[in-house]
């Protein structure tokens, strides 16, 4: 029978620099195996890590662009952070990293808390166009954001930690002794990016625009700000618009018609479930998903909600995560990652 191994505390500060993330993740275990632990992480990240445990995993991050603190309480944090951020490091330009620190100096003056974004894969001029443009959110969709880019970067080192544990006892040790990646793990790294170590970045043979993905490409969930918790029960719907124009309503009279994708109802975390097949390439088109909101408030203005959005060729490779910030009288959406 084979062996499970207990992870430490130290083995998950090293995923999250949030204590009492580490603390929780010991206490669920044995975990067996990757997906094991991701269920558990999800579950530890946003239902049993409070404010304070956020702020101390976002604060263990350095600002991108930086290299880790020497005095970092992980040297497994410290390394994985410069690994994934080492695309960005890689296309920056004398200018660009100047830019970096600018605007790195501006978001810490507005939000307090360093720019945290899912790094890995991703260039200088990417990364500052997403700074850029999530600064002009309002402090609370910004701290949302942050976590749940927090969550994907768990994600990520839950997968490199198993990753070690895989290799320590297989039969490729000297493989791996001799940073040779074996091709189980070239596959298991694809799901996640195809980053693992500085070596492993070079994916001889798949086009970079095009990973594996981890998830749906469309995903999306509720919360409900007048609450302060997530919004479960709430029944949501995706469809995509088949025409020869795209749908409007201001006087164009074209033909066509939205066709249902699927349906789902949000979790007690107010995730939506999956609202589309795990494909690499999303199809381009226009996209619709609708909330329940009058069932879920039936005291409330909006009977319903719907958000359209646009998926571009040149985006068909990438997330759309398209939450829901409700309240009675009011609603706001953002295109998350």
């Amino acid at each position: 029978m084979e062996s499970i191994r207990v992870f430490d505390e130290k083995d998950f500060f090293a995923c999250c620099g949030s204590s009492k993330f580490a603390q929780e993740m010991v206490l669920s275990g044995p975990l067996s195996n990757y997906q094991q632990a991701v269920d558990a992480a999800r579950d530890i990240w946003f239902n049993k890590v409070d404010v304070n445990g956020w702020l101390e995993a976002f604060a263990a991050h350095p600002k991108i662009g930086e290299s880790p603190s020497q005095k970092s309480k992980s040297s497994a944090f410290a390394n994985w952070s410069k690994g994934e951020q080492s695309t960005a490091l890689n296309t920056a330009t004398d200018s660009s990293l100047q830019e970096l620190v600018e605007w790195n100096a501006r978001y810490w003056q507005k939000f307090g808390v360093v720019f945290l974004i899912f790094a890995s894969g991703r260039s200088t001029p990417e990364i500052l166009g997403e700074m850029k443009r999530r600064y002009n959110n309002r402090p609370i969709v910004e701290f949302e954001i942050a976590a749940q880019e927090q969550m994907k970067i768990i994600e990520l080192r839950l997968s490199k930690l198993f990753s070690l544990e895989a290799d320590a006892t297989s039969k490729a040790k000297s493989d791996f002794a001799s940073d040779t990646v074996t091709k189980a793990g070239e596959d298991r790294m694809s799901v996640i990016g195809a980053h693992f170590t500085a070596a492993s970045e070079v994916s001889v043979g798949k086009p970079s625009q095009a990973p594996s993905r981890t998830r749906p490409p469309i995903t999306t969930h509720v919360l409900d700000i007048s609450r302060g918790s997530p919004a479960a029960g709430i029944e949501v719907q995706l469809e995509i618009w088949e025409g020869n124009q795209p749908p409007s309503v201001f006087g164009q009279n074209h033909v066509g018609h939205w066709i249902f994708q699927a349906s789902s109802v949000t979790d007690k975390d107010g995730r939506g479930g999956q609202l589309i097949n795990m494909v690499d390439a999303l199809n381009p088109g226009i996209y619709r998903i609708s909330f329940n909101t009058g069932k879920y408030n039936p005291t409330g203005f909006f009977p319903y909600v719907s958000i359209v959005f646009e998926v571009r060729e040149s985006q068909k490779w990438e997330h759309f995560h398209v939450p829901l910030l409700l309240s009675p009288f009011s609603f706001s959406t953002y295109r998350g990652s």
